[in-house]
């Protein structure tokens, strides 16, 4: 199981929220390439950008900051997710050296252009799914829909999905803890790989997924709690990588 650190961007500084509030904003850094270097340095195989403002705002908004680490890191994979909605969009992020690009709102309100990014981009698209109490949330977790999670898993297996990001929002941010139960369900319902996200607080989190990764977790990503100290990065990969 690999761990992923988080680089949220908002207005070109690393941020970390609070359940999705804009208004809700920490800035632990206004220079995202030292953040990430920082990560690099400590082990990190995989990078998880948020473009926050482009989620908001239907567009990539950080493109520049989401770029200066692709250029500084050409050879480690990295996910974008926020505010890709057009071809256009995707392509430009492929063309930078983006290796996956990450779908959330377009999953639920448009599913036939994650379908025509899997035939476009085979093997480079991820689907974030995002949910309150098993139902999907969209537009930055701003619109609360009546989308199953599993149905929506289900179209993601057809369309060929790589894998998806699977967020409980109650938890994200809180420092509350994984919400494991839900994400081995989601994983023991699909054939996708699921990357866990939301809630990750300390190594006991990162040991009870990782106990249940044979049953199709492939990762975890992290962000308040790397940044806060309450999770050692690099010794929770560490700990991945020997059990």
């Amino acid at each position: 199981m690999v761990v992923i650190p988080a680089i949220d961007l908002k207005d070109g500084q690393c941020v970390r929220l609070r359940q999705g509030l804009m208004e809700d904003t920490t800035v632990f850094s206004d220079n995202p390439v030292s953040m990430a270097t920082q990560w690099v340095e400590q082990g990190a195989r995989r990078l998880h950008l948020v473009d926050l403002n482009g989620a908001f705002e239907g567009k990539p908004v950080n493109a520049q900051s989401v770029m200066a680490i692709t250029q500084a890191f050409p050879d480690l994979p990295v996910q974008i997710g926020g505010g890709i909605r057009s071809m256009q969009s995707a392509n430009a992020y492929i063309e930078a050296g983006i290796d996956y690009l990450i779908i959330g709102t377009m999953a639920v309100t448009n599913p036939e252009f994650v379908s025509e990014l899997c035939r476009e981009f085979p093997g480079k698209v991820i689907v974030g799914l995002d949910a309150n109490d098993g139902l999907v949330a969209t537009q930055g977790w701003t619109q609360q829909t009546d989308v199953d999670v599993v149905d929506l898993s289900k179209k993601c297996e057809q369309d060929g999905v790589s894998s998806i990001v699977y967020t409980d929002i109650a938890r994200d941010g809180m420092m509350q803890g994984v919400n494991v139960e839900a994400t081995v369900n989601l994983a023991k319902q699909t054939s996708i790989p699921i990357i866990a996200s939301g809630g990750i607080t300390n190594m006991e989190d990162i040991s009870r997924l990782l106990v249940e990764a044979h049953r199709g977790i492939m990762g975890a990503i992290t962000g308040r709690a790397i940044y806060e100290g309450t999770l050692d990065f690099k010794q929770a990969q560490q700990f991945c990588d020997a059990n």
